[in-house]
């Protein structure tokens, strides 16, 4: 249990609020820049997000207010929490790695704000920050302990090999992974991402997140991958990974997931590839939930890069209580569509054709779609325990108000 922040430092910290507010992007950068000086913690990120039109800087300024403004009332993040300790274990972040984090914000903090940032005001944010990196490393180190203790369940990066590659659309293309050990696998909660470290000739290791498109089993997983312009990481493995590949993976991560006894109806709406972790809810629904009234939506550009349709159809008619809406923005290939409607998911459509006063809400794709989605369903009187979504990418606050 870490030692309750005094009052002072509670204090000195939400003094420090406007300033953060004024110069909290550039403190992120300067701290990004002083960690990234070594290898080791530079590769624990995903540089893509970096940089000066980089997400991840601008998500990280948003969690340090987040953290100050709410510092006499931590249980307010309580689900950010573990959010960021379901990623940093996926990214396999070990309590040796927090000393160098710490010292790159103090750094950082005196750095930008100059004589602003007194020897107490950097000694009340050293405490503050070591009272949550203190909360992270005990939650990730039980996590860490249920995946070992788990049935199939690992530590660090093991070995998988691809044993299909399967085309779902013109942009997305599935690979089923089995580990070459020859062990079970995990068990995943549907909705849960692996990751992955990537070894490509010619960069720095590499790691990125994909969300498991398959229902639990003990021995495979499968990952539906968009290639994404300039995306290193989703381009090789378009175009180098094959059939026989080794791929390093992390266990199942994630806080998004699907209940395991759902006891209301379910409404899965995704958009592009956001479709991966509904797949897998859905798959497990019509397994296992014979009994829950079910509705899947998704929004895709057209024919061509709608992934899995004849899957979906296909689980749809396997169950006695699921429906499925397909919404394709333009319908320029009428001959092999399979849409329901054309334009973009509405929440006003949403509210009008699902259950909304009783079903639980599954979400993932563009930020655009949750911004509008979360919005329009908590207008609708959609209260936030029955709103779950996952988007791709850094977190960041912009789904919070």
């Amino acid at each position: 249990m870490a030692q309750a922040l005094s009052e002072r430092t509670i204090a000195l910290v939400k003094a420090t609020v406007p300033a953060l507010e004024a110069h909290g992007l550039d403190i992120v950068r300067e701290m990004y820049s002083r960690m990234f000086q070594n290898p080791e913690i530079r590769d624990l990120f995903n540089q893509s997000h970096h940089g000066d039109t980089g997400s991840q800087p601008r998500a990280l300024t948003g969690a340090i207010l987040a953290y100050a403004n709410n510092i006499d009332n931590l249980g307010a993040l309580g689900a950010a929490v573990e959010r960021i300790a379901q990623k940093h274990v996926g990214l396999q972040i070990l309590p040796d790695h927090y000393p160098h984090v710490g010292n790159a914000l103090l750094g950082a903090i005196g750095h930008v704000l100059g004589d602003a940032a007194t020897e107490e005001i950097l000694n009340a944010w050293g405490e503050a920050y070591w009272f949550l990196a203190n909360i992270l490393i005990t939650r990730e180190a039980a996590i860490y302990d249920d995946l070992a203790a788990a049935k199939g369940g690992w530590n660090g990066w093991r070995a998988f090999e691809i044993i299909e590659v399967r085309p779902e659309s013109s942009v997305i293309t599935s690979f089923i992974l089995k580990p070459k050990d020859g062990g079970p696998i995990l068990r995943h909660r549907p909705g849960q991402y692996l990751t992955f470290w990537l070894d490509i000739p010619g960069h720095a290791p590499i790691k990125r997140n994909y969300s498991i498109s398959n229902a639990p089993n003990d021995e495979t997983y499968r990952i539906s991958v968009k290639r994404e312009d300039q995306g290193l990481a989703s381009g090789w493995l378009h175009d180098q990974a094959r059939v026989g590949t080794i791929l390093k993976v992390g266990a199942p991560a994630g806080d998004f997931f699907l209940s395991d006894t759902p006891e209301r109806p379910v409404v899965l709406l995704s958009g592009g590839v956001g479709l991966t972790p509904m797949v897998s809810m859905l798959e497990t629904i019509v397994a296992s939930h014979p009994e829950v009234q079910v509705h899947y939506v998704h929004g895709a550009r057209d024919a061509e890069a709608h992934a899995m349709g004849v899957h979906i159809h296909n689980l749809v008619a396997a169950h006695p209580k699921a429906q499925k809406t397909v919404f394709y923005e333009v319908a320029n290939n009428a001959e092999h569509s399979d849409y329901d409607q054309i334009g973009m998911i509405s929440g006003q459509w949403v509210a009008s054709q699902t259950p909304i006063a009783e079903a639980e809400y599954y979400l993932c794709g563009p930020r655009p779609f949750l911004r509008a989605l979360v919005s329009d369903l908590k207008a609708a009187g959609v209260s936030s325990d029955r709103i779950h979504y996952e988007f791709f990418g850094p977190a960041d606050e912009i789904l919070a108000a």
